[in-house]
């Protein structure tokens, strides 16, 4: 009997005896019910009718419900693949009374349905194979003799009749709320199945096929059971238990509904039939074919994969297949392949799965995408691990974890494998290790981190995964505001921690991306990103509508700006190289800022570089960016990377495990910069300006690429406008300039000598003033400044050899010049005398006792200032 067949029987069954079917709920818990996270069993869907809570047109329900089992209470993920029935995904096939009939309807209709005519629609199943088990009684609690006393009537022997204890045969939904005895049917698989000959024991013999809960008490919170006034059923019954039975083999994965997924599974690991039921390749096989079930119907339903409840279980499911993946011998990306191979096990049941398996597909892609690398990597560093002593140390596993994003629970799966311990205390350990060095090495930026930004080191660590992708799906794992005080949601300005992000946070002298959080009602502009404290990406941001803590979001890094920023980053470790080659293996990088719009680079050298060493700089680099060099990048111990010849910054801190970015042939750094992946993108370097930043350090700044091609567009423009203007080919434009400068000078020295005959020439116009037995010479004039209003002062020094002399210049209609001079023999001071006029000018000067100059704004009022200093003297 197909799987598809035995679904309906069922299910038709219970619509003769006046149930209502009803459709399955998604595998997501109640969305008003926090304390579910998955449907794992039937009855969810109709928690609130059996609590009383909700009332509907029907009493009587049947199902065929999608549940999913991989977290909490109801956990066989570590199981699955390795055992004959166990399943994250699977169905139960239910049938429920909300105070309608109890357990004699229960137990007749299920012993009918199970062992009545195949011709009739039942099952017929042999009843010499089947036991039924019922409370023994415990704590109080009476047996359930009246369950027993049924199932006599329906048929059952006696001694096919056993009783167990609460562990096995008495439910509830929790601590306080509705319990009961519980009925469970086993059947004898034969004794060719390893396991014991009675239900309940070691091995896969015996197996549960349907269990019927009897809700007969309300139990309080003093533990104290009352007998429910309008008591109720809740039956499941495995829907790929029960179709091994009906199809004569040994394990739920040998049933019709697997046999599409495993086809699918073989073709692409090139599995051999001989080979198929080797023992590691039947469980890695297993285990992806369960995996995909589950992934599947988990992304329909709409979860996502993330770092944090259920899109975290779905991530883990995801990722445990890959793991079994590499195991069958599958080296690409494979996963999302094998999503129509459910569609077509279970099409007929669910047709919706077509609608969407673009974006079921297309979700599972990326999450594979993303976790390949590190799955090959980590797997390697397993292999490689001493496990000699029978454990893997909990160093080990935290630099995998930290290193290489290697998930806890794949280690665990690979030690479990191999009879090997995995050290999760020593693993915690470096891991409350690592937390404590994450406040301690927390640094500001331009942010101020106090207050609830010093929670920083407790929020997970952030995946950057913008060294591959420019736009990634995560979840917001925290927000803060713009005071950074945590939130739980967030509008206009503020900080977002994200579980994944593409965004590169300021680092290593190369500035923060900048881009958008798109989300469902909204968007965020990403301002810039930062990492406060290790591995914890902060992006700084300003929200258009609301974003919420845990919400989906798309990030997208604007790649434009990225790639003027990546051309930058790598001419920076071009031109390092081309400077030691032109200037000596001396030059070391002192620091750097690399921007869209152009780098900084600062060098040891003891000189100012020379125009033609300038020139070769830029040609050697350049040179190589033209040669369209693909660069490499790799992860390597530090040791091995200063071994290769990798130069590392002066006083840089670095991991065990370092990023090395080469140009092949020509450098090879120490960096974790996000870089070009050929030396063409760069194009043109051209260094724009060279300097002293202090002793026995310089400065270029340069731009590269598209920058550097604006740059030129804009010397090229200024040319042209020059040579039109002068009306004269731009080859002229040189001698042109030297020729007008000589010129200008030329006029400059006539202008001046002009103003200062004419000034000199005035000597009328000196005021010449006695007081207290002292001579005041003032005068006013026009046009002169520095040296030659102090050239002035030489001539009217010669007519006045004894005397306090003013002279105040209308440079400008703003501008104004003025000089204080006081003979050897005075003793007035000119400084003194030269601070009292400058109120009037709106300006300011000073100087010594014989001489004292400055200037101001107001021309206007040197009038004033004269008179202030007479009033002075």
């Amino acid at each position: 009997m197909k799987t598809s067949e035995l679904r309906q029987r069922f299910l038709q069954y219970f619509e003769r005896q006046g149930h209502r079917r009803v459709a399955s709920s998604p595998v997501i818990g109640p969305a008003d019910d926090p304390t579910v996270m998955w449907t794992n069993a039937g009855m969810v869907q109709f928690k609130d009718l059996f609590l009383g809570k909700e009332k509907r047109d029907y009493r009587r329900a049947t199902t065929s419900q999608k549940c999913l089992r991989a977290g909490g209470k109801h956990n066989d993920l570590d199981q699955v693949g390795f055992t004959a029935r166990h399943h994250t995904f699977f169905e139960m096939l239910g049938n429920f009374s909300f105070g309608d009939y109890f357990k004699a309807d229960a137990i007749r209709f299920a012993w009918e349905f199970v062992t009545g005519p195949v011709a009739e629609g039942n099952l017929g199943l042999d009843p010499s194979r089947l036991w039924i088990t019922v409370f023994e009684g415990a704590d109080g609690i009476p047996a359930d003799t009246e369950a027993e006393e049924l199932w006599k009537a329906a048929g059952v022997p006696p001694e096919r009749i056993l009783r167990f204890g609460k562990k096995d045969n008495f439910w509830q939904m929790g601590d306080t709320g509705p319990c009961g005895p519980c009925s469970e049917m086993h059947y004898d698989r034969g004794a060719h199945i390893p396991g014991d000959a009675l239900p309940n024991g070691a091995g896969d013999r015996n197996m549960e096929i349907w269990n019927l809960v009897f809700m007969q008490y309300e139990r309080d919170g003093n533990g104290v059971l009352t007998p429910l006034p309008r008591p109720s059923i809740d039956t499941g019954m495995g829907l790929e238990r029960t179709a091994s039975i009906l199809q004569g083999v040994d394990t739920n994965y040998e049933i019709d509904l697997f046999h599409p997924i495993f086809e699918a599974i073989w073709k692409v690991a090139k599995v051999k039939p001989e080979d198929r039921r080797e023992v590691t390749n039947r469980t890695a096989s297993q285990v992806i074919a369960d995996h995909i079930r589950a992934a599947t119907f988990m992304s329909f339903d709409g979860i996502a994969p993330s770092n944090e409840g259920r899109g975290y279980v779905l991530r883990k499911i995801i990722r445990r297949a890959l793991r079994f993946g590499r195991k069958l011998g599958i080296e690409g990306l494979f996963f999302a392949d094998l999503a129509p191979a459910v569609f077509q096990a279970m099409g007929d049941q669910y047709p919706e799965l077509l609608g969407e398996m673009g974006r079921i597909q297309k979700a599972l892609h990326r999450e594979e995408q993303q976790f390949s690398q590190t799955l090959s990597a980590g797997l390697r560093i397993l292999e490689a691990s001493d496990v000699s002593s029978g454990t893997l140390v909990g160093s080990d596993i935290f630099r995998l974890y930290d290193t290489y994003g290697f998930p806890i629970d794949l280690v665990e799966d690979w030690c479990r494998e191999r009879g090997v311990i995995a050290d999760t205390a020593g693993f915690q350990q470096e891991l409350n290790a690592q937390r404590t060095r994450a406040r301690a090495a927390m640094k500001s930026h331009d942010l101020r981190l106090s207050g609830d930004l010093a929670l920083l080191a407790d929020v997970p660590p952030t995946r950057f995964t913008g060294y591959e992708h420019l736009e990634s799906q995560g979840h917001v794992v925290a927000l803060f505001d713009a005071e950074s005080r945590r939130v739980k949601q967030l509008s206009g300005e503020g900080y977002v921690v994200l579980d994944r992000t593409p965004f590169y946070a300021q680092s290593g002298g190369q500035v923060g991306d900048r881009g958008q959080l798109r989300f469902e009602g909204g968007h965020a502009e990403v301002l810039d990103c930062t990492t406060p404290a290790p591995k914890r990406y902060l992006h700084k941001v300003s929200v258009q509508g609301e974003i919420v803590e845990n919400m989906p979001v798309t990030a997208l890094v604007y790649a434009i700006r990225r790639r003027r920023i990546q051309a930058h980053h790598t001419a920076t470790h071009l031109l390092h190289a081309a400077l030691r080659e032109v200037l000596g293996t001396h030059v070391k990088q002192a620091g750097s800022v690399v921007d869209a719009t152009r780098l900084r680079f600062d060098f040891s050298h003891f000189a100012p570089l020379e125009p033609e060493q300038i020139a070769e700089v830029e040609r050697i680099a350049t040179r190589q960016a033209m040669k369209s060099i693909p660069t490499r990048v790799n992860e390597m111990e530090i040791d091995e990377a200063l071994a290769s010849g990798a130069m590392a910054l002066f006083g840089e801190k670095y991991g065990e495990v370092v990023r090395v970015v080469q140009v092949p042939g020509f450098s090879t750094e120490l960096c974790g910069g996000t870089h070009v992946a050929n030396t063409g993108e760069i194009g043109l370097v051209k260094i724009i300006s060279e300097g002293a930043v202090s002793a026995g350090v310089r400065r270029i700044e340069a731009v590269a690429g598209d920058m550097a091609l604006e740059l030129l567009q804009a010397d090229e423009a200024m040319i042209q406008g020059l040579s039109r203007h002068a009306n004269i080919g731009r080859e002229a434009l040189p001698e042109l300039f030297t020729t007008k400068d000589h010129r200008i000078a030329q006029l400059e020295r006539e202008l001046k000598e002009a103003k200062l005959k004419a000034a000199s020439g005035g000597a009328a116009t000196e005021k010449v003033e006695q007081i207290k037995g002292l001579t005041l010479v003032l005068a006013s004039v026009e046009g002169l400044e520095g040296n030659a209003l102090r050239e002035l002062m030489d001539q009217v020094r010669t007519r006045h050899a004894s005397a306090v002399i003013a002279l105040a210049s209308r440079v400008a209609e703003d501008k104004v010049a003025a000089l204080v001079s006081v003979s050897p023999d005075l003793p007035q001071d000119a400084g003194a005398l030269f601070k009292a006029m400058l109120p009037a000018l709106g300006g300011r000067g000073g100087g010594k006792k014989d001489l004292a100059q400055g200037g101001g704004a107001n021309p206007g009022g040197i009038p004033q200032a004269f008179e202030a200093l007479k009033n002075a003297l």
